[in-house]
């Protein structure tokens, strides 16, 4: 049917519903116009506001960090937010007594009660920033609060919440984080680092006292833990990880062997049928092994991997009391094509 042969009634009523169709696709397109200018204006006023929050306070706060005990004002509501921000910022900028003398401030000002409320029933932005905040005053009014959230769904809540825990207990921390770190491993180890280096050393009594009764697959993971840190393991307990039939833990212990207290099982290791094992074992041995131990990284430059012979190589390297007469003497006994080669290579490297 054509326009033309359209009744007129129904003419008029397109006619209708196109025209309101239009006003109301205009209405609306003017409402969300005066939405975002208003958004718009609301964010420039929270930003003066905070512009002028900071510069009452940041004066205030640079005096206490020189060792002065500045007047302080009440925080205002509007300015509790810039001021954490500021706060904050300086506390992870910088160290020792500045870091005591801002947490003066913040007690003075009841920031410790602040924080502890925006944790209970602020929004996500805000819990956040009172982990950050509760954890470099070292609240321990604030660890029932804290300790929940650490098993958080919310990945960047917990984790905050963890390295808040540590800051204000180590001890207790290190006893609680150990094990859940181990069994989270949906955790990059670089932020688990991060968050127990202030817990090193009862995080390593924890790893002694629990790796014996892991189940063998949680063990690589306690290993790299062990690892990250740098922590010194008891030597039972790490040549039983070195004696294990797994792969993935032999490497994961050899990564952590830093005393020559293990060298025997080390030594052993040379020979293991895994050949990223025996990569790790020249890597532990060039780390702490003996002058007598040359021989043995020297029969490793014939190893069919490549990368046996270069670590073994560099091992040679690294090897304590090596002096460079003795590498000439191991390159002059050398017949092997791709050993040479290897060991020249290694040598050219550490030249360049």
């Amino acid at each position: 049917m054509t326009p033309s042969a359209l009744p007129a009634g129904a003419g008029n009523t397109f006619i209708t519903v196109a025209v309101w169709t239009g006003t109301v696709a205009l209405v609306l397109t003017l409402l969300l116009a005066l939405q975002i200018v208003l958004l718009r204006i609301s964010l420039r006023r929270r930003e003066r506001r905070a512009a002028r929050a900071v510069a009452r306070w940041r004066p205030l706060l640079n005096q206490a960090i020189v060792g002065e005990e500045p007047e302080l004002p009440s925080l205002r509501p509007n300015e509790r937010l810039p001021f954490l921000h500021l706060w904050a910022h300086l506390q992870g900028s910088l160290r020792g007594e500045a870091n005591e003398a801002l947490n003066g401030v913040a007690r003075r000002l009841g920031v410790d009660t602040l924080a502890r409320g925006m944790l209970a029933r602020g929004a996500r932005n805000e819990r956040l920033l009172a982990t950050l905040v509760l954890g470099h005053l070292r609240d321990r009014a604030a660890w029932p609060q804290l300790l929940p959230l650490a098993s958080a769904a919310d990945s960047v809540l917990s984790l905050s919440a963890l390295w808040a825990l540590v800051r204000v207990d180590p001890e207790a921390a290190a006893d609680y984080l150990t094990p859940l770190f181990i069994e989270r491993e949906d955790w990059a180890l670089s932020h688990v680092a991060g968050i127990l280096q202030q817990a090193s050393g009862p995080v390593a009594q924890v790893l002694a006292r629990i790796l014996p009764g892991l189940p063998e697959d949680r063990l690589p993971r306690a290993l790299r833990i062990a690892e990250s840190l740098r922590v010194t393991l008891p030597a039972g307990v790490l040549a039983e990880a070195l004696r294990s039939p797994s792969s993935s833990v032999v490497i994961a212990a050899l990564r952590g062997v830093l005393t020559p207290a293990t060298l025997s099982e080390v030594r052993t290791l040379l020979g293991h049928e895994d050949w990223q094992v025996r990569v790790q074992a020249a890597r532990a041995l060039g780390r702490v092994g003996e002058r007598s131990d040359a021989a043995r990284l020297t029969r490793l430059l014939g190893d069919p991997q490549w990368w046996v012979r270069y670590r073994a190589a560099q091992a040679l390297r690294e090897l304590p009391l090596l002096a460079q007469a003795d590498l000439d003497a191991v390159r002059a006994s050398l017949t092997d094509r791709f050993a040479l080669d290897m060991l020249d290579q290694v040598l050219a490297e550490e030249q360049a």
